[in-house]
């Protein structure tokens, strides 16, 4: 080996761990879930390992994998430590469903006003509680009485 090319050769070492460091902490620390970040880091570091074991003498390149592993187990170590997952996570619900009582205080045969134009749908009011309806004979002007003919889960269809 050549006293010359030693400084390119670890040059180049260096370069390919580091990145593979860096893609790891990426993929740990801002894009999450991703897999194709970290995979790519996790294939560069063992690159840079392949060129250690071609390029240095058996016992260098051994403690370059246990310097290079002791670093990326400590990278994930920190990323999963350092609570930045629950930056990440949902903390909030959001409330309701397909009852959620909606159609509460409505029932077939009430009477009540199109607020819009219902083609086919739109809202009417009936007791001054707006709600979303379905018109069952077609197009229905702003303004016009209608009639509940049927409530089904949630959804109140008019004549």
């Amino acid at each position: 080996m050549s006293f010359i090319l030693l400084p390119m050769e670890i040059l180049v070492l260096s370069t390919l761990l580091l990145i593979g460091l860096v893609l790891l902490l990426v993929e740990i620390l801002f894009i999450p879930g991703t897999t194709v970040v970290g995979v790519f880091g996790f294939l560069v570091s063992l690159a840079g390992l392949a060129f250690a074991f071609l390029n240095f003498e058996y016992s260098v390149a051994i403690w370059i994998t246990g310097i290079t592993l002791t670093l990326n187990f400590a990278a994930v170590w920190y990323g999963f430590s350092s609570g930045i997952w629950k930056k990440f996570s949902l903390k909030s619900t959001q409330p309701g469903g397909a009852f959620d009582g909606r159609t509460d205080g409505l029932e077939v045969g009430m009477k009540g006003l199109a607020v819009s134009d219902i083609k086919p749908y739109g809202k009417a009011s009936f007791n001054e509680i707006w709600v979303e309806v379905k018109s069952e004979s077609g197009f229905i002007e702003v303004n016009t009485p209608v009639t509940i003919t049927k409530i089904e889960n949630n959804k109140i269809s008019v004549n």
